[in-house]
């Protein structure tokens, strides 16, 4: 099965063997489907009780602001889930849309298959309820990661907030981003003309270094970071 690969790298199935994950699939019932370019993969205020996992192509969840502005709430790549936080919600409507940004395909699992295991359930099952929970919580802390940038009041604390983000999980000063420009600049809540003239006084101020999505923290940008590391940590104590 050509999808067998892209699930063994994903972390839903980490832990199970190679030969085991065809016939959970099976066991699943999880369903497998193609989107085009643009296509609506989950409709704003739908109920969705499947959990999805993308294959291959890319997806965006967005919403409308009052103004009738479309903000992009999250980013969605090969290895994402789909509805994982809804699929757990037990029948909360879906507070944004999710569409695909280039031709997508993905396999869906009932939540209902994942989590209604009986005393006899394989290990494997075991495992894949433990990874269902644990997408959970990565899916929320993700979130979270995505609000501590839009609350920072500037562009630049912002962006250093984003790039330490990608430092602290790699352990390294040098970051291949996953966004470009304007996806940045939607992920930042900010425009993407003035993220570019930010970047490139960043970039004169010897706090960052960068080609496309290559990305490097100076010396610089590593205290300013602290800086403003330890601002927000006497905020929250005041």
């Amino acid at each position: 099965m050509d999808y067998i690969d892209a699930l063994e790298k994903s972390h839903f199935f980490s832990g199970i063997a190679r030969d085991n994950i065809a016939p959970l699939v099976k066991c699943l019932h999880a369903e497998f489907k193609r989107y085009e370019k643009n296509e609506t993969v989950v409709p704003l205020g739908s109920v969705f009780d499947k959990v999805g996992i993308i294959l291959s192509g890319t997806a965006k969840s967005f919403n409308i602001n009052a103004s009738g502005k479309e903000y992009v709430v999250t980013f969605l790549e090969k290895g994402s889930y789909i509805g994982v936080l809804l699929a757990a919600s037990q029948g909360r409507r879906s507070p944004v849309t999710v569409v695909a940004t280039e031709e997508l395909s993905a396999l869906f699992f009932a939540a209902s298959n994942i989590s209604g295991i009986g005393p006899n359930a394989c290990e494997s099952h075991v495992r894949l309820l433990r990874n269902f929970l644990d997408a959970t919580s990565e899916k929320a802390l993700n979130l979270l990661d995505r609000i501590d940038c839009l609350l920072k009041p500037t562009i630049r604390e912002k962006v250093m907030t984003y790039l330490t983000k990608f430092a602290d999980e790699s352990e390294s000063r040098l970051l291949q981003i996953p966004h470009d420009r304007a996806a940045l600049a939607e992920y930042l809540g900010a425009d993407r003309s003035a993220l570019s003239r930010e970047l490139g006084k960043m970039k004169q101020d010897r706090l960052i270094d960068f080609y496309k999505n290559t990305f490097k923290i100076m010396q610089g940008g590593i205290v300013a970071a602290h800086s403003q590391s330890e601002r927000t940590k006497a905020d929250t104590t005041d």
